[in-house]
């Protein structure tokens, strides 16, 4: 994979041997992944947004705020230990992504961007071999991951989410590629 982020930021060319900064790889990585997300999104309509063209019945509109909840949970909850109000707020009582009634798609995407902006800076600041803090998402040492395993975790997070907005966004108005 080869390209630039939309502020025109090169990626990385992908290792042929260790890379040089896997750390910087890794956030070059996610950001071009946050980046592709809000790239699939653009372009649809309110209504494309928050309607489900798949069985399992989640909307574009969830899957952001999903990934933006992903974020806060393993970066400020998880690897930081924050304390954060309900952690689990992408799901309603049924354990379904959900936006609450009245947030504007507008809302949702600010909301993705600062908790990205948020994990960026904590990722940015702390090495990959640092273990998580415990007293948040982790109470246990043995379960406490390392930033390189949470990061690696988000990343395929984000190209698992990004394949499914391919398929959504070609079924809503044909549209296809990155």
């Amino acid at each position: 994979m080869t390209g630039t982020l939309t502020d025109g930021t090169p990626l990385p060319e992908p290792p042929r041997t260790l890379p040089p900064d896997p750390h910087g790889m890794l956030l070059a990585y996610l950001d071009h992944y946050r980046d592709t997300v809000l790239r699939k999104l653009d372009g649809l309509d309110e209504a494309e947004l928050r309607h489900s063209r798949l069985p399992s019945g989640w909307s574009p509109l969830e899957l952001l705020r999903h990934l933006a909840c992903v974020e806060r949970r393993w970066l400020r909850w998880g690897f930081l230990a924050e304390p954060v109000e309900d952690p689990w707020a992408d799901r309603d009582a049924d354990g379904r992504w959900h936006v609450p009634d009245g947030t504007t798609p507008a809302e949702v995407v600010e909301h993705f961007r600062a908790e990205c902006a948020r994990s960026r800076e904590i990722a940015s600041s702390a090495a990959l071999t640092d273990r998580a803090a415990l007293g948040g998402r982790f109470t246990t040492e043995e379960k406490a991951p390392t930033l390189a395993w949470i990061l690696f975790h988000l990343l395929q997070e984000y190209a698992r989410h990004a394949g499914h907005l391919d398929i959504v966004r070609e079924l809503a108005d044909g549209a296809v590629g990155e």
